[in-house]
């Protein structure tokens, strides 16, 4: 999935450093209109906070009623430093991208493109699609010594699942519970779904990572604090294990890994480590160089929008 926004800002992560201990800090989604009716809650960045681990890039989407128009439907767009990671709830979505892969995703099912050097993708409902569209598209992060490897994409049909006494929770990225996602990461992270039944779940943590937890539906309390839909909660690190309660079946998403660590620049559907790969990115891609083409796709490709005004440059 692309960030579609017509004037995308840009965001250079060179937070402090964490507080080596837990914190609970929330923080709003940001509206973001995609065109087409379509809205998104983006989590992160945020001016507080633009990484989580590697976790970079977070976008809510639904639960949409699409039984009366076509769906999800991404032109092909380019990325560079980063890997996609798409999650469903309900719904199905048709991915195509320059290596020559067609792949159709299902709810529990996980989608994990990694951009390398550059690659570009485009994601749509399929004709015959179900009536409602709900998931998550996170971006990670890759850090310097990897943002250069070659393209890839993987479909992963089944996914590891952990139970305990009030929880179900599917194991995307990473270990947690003894369970370990066959997805390949290249840093220690992890992503986790975590579907409530009602009651108190316990769960253990590395007090090296942090962690943030989104609500997809229902909402669950930590801590004294309710986490509800539209909103992120950024654990900090020293964790070693943590309580939800809930209500009402719901479903979170735990997002956690070692704090990134180095300087980020994010623009567009770009992530990079300097200005000038952001620059270089994008004049290939309006000049059709690096990221090749999508076949089978009925519509043509996103224009990259124009730099923000100014050279490119870190805070300070």
């Amino acid at each position: 999935m692309s960030n579609l926004e017509r004037s995308p800002q840009l965001t250079i992560s060179e937070e402090p450093p964490r507080l080596q201990q837990p914190v609970l800090e929330v923080t709003s989604a940001r509206e973001v209109d995609l065109g087409e009716g379509t809205r998104v809650r983006r989590l992160l960045p945020k001016r507080q906070r633009s990484t989580i681990g590697a976790w970079c890039f977070v976008d809510h989407f639904g639960p949409e009623d699409v039984s009366a128009g076509r769906g999800m439907f991404v032109p092909p767009h380019p990325h560079i430093g980063l890997q996609t990671v798409t999650w469903l709830l309900e719904g199905e979505v048709l991915h195509r991208d320059t290596l020559g892969n067609t792949q159709l995703i299902h709810p529990d099912q996980l989608n994990l493109m990694t951009a390398g050097i550059g690659i570009a993708h485009a994601e749509e409902s399929p004709p015959d699609h179900p009536p409602m569209m709900h998931g998550v598209q996170l971006w990670v992060a890759l850090p310097k010594r990897s943002s250069s490897i070659a393209p890839a994409f993987d479909h992963i049909p089944s996914l590891p699942i952990a139970e305990t006494a009030g929880a179900r929770i599917t194991v995307i990225v990473g270990e947690l519970l003894g369970e370990r996602s066959p997805a390949i990461t290249y840093s220690d992270l992890m992503g986790a779904e975590i579907e409530l039944r009602g009651g108190s779940t316990q769960l253990p943590l590395r007090a090296d990572f942090e962690y943030g937890l989104i609500a997809l539906s229902g909402e669950g309390t930590i801590e004294g604090v309710t986490l509800r839909v539209g909103t992120l909660l950024y654990l900090g690190l020293g964790r070693e294990t943590f309580s939800v309660n809930a209500s009402e079946p719901s479903r979170l998403l735990l997002l956690g890994g070692e704090p990134f660590g180095e300087p980020l620049f994010m623009w567009w559907n770009f992530v990079a480590h300097s200005a000038e790969e952001i620059e270089r990115a994008r004049t290939d891609w309006q000049e059709h160089r690096r990221f090749g083409d999508i076949t089978g796709f009925d519509g043509a490709p996103l224009e990259a929008p124009p730099l923000p005004p100014g050279r490119l440059k870190p805070r300070g």
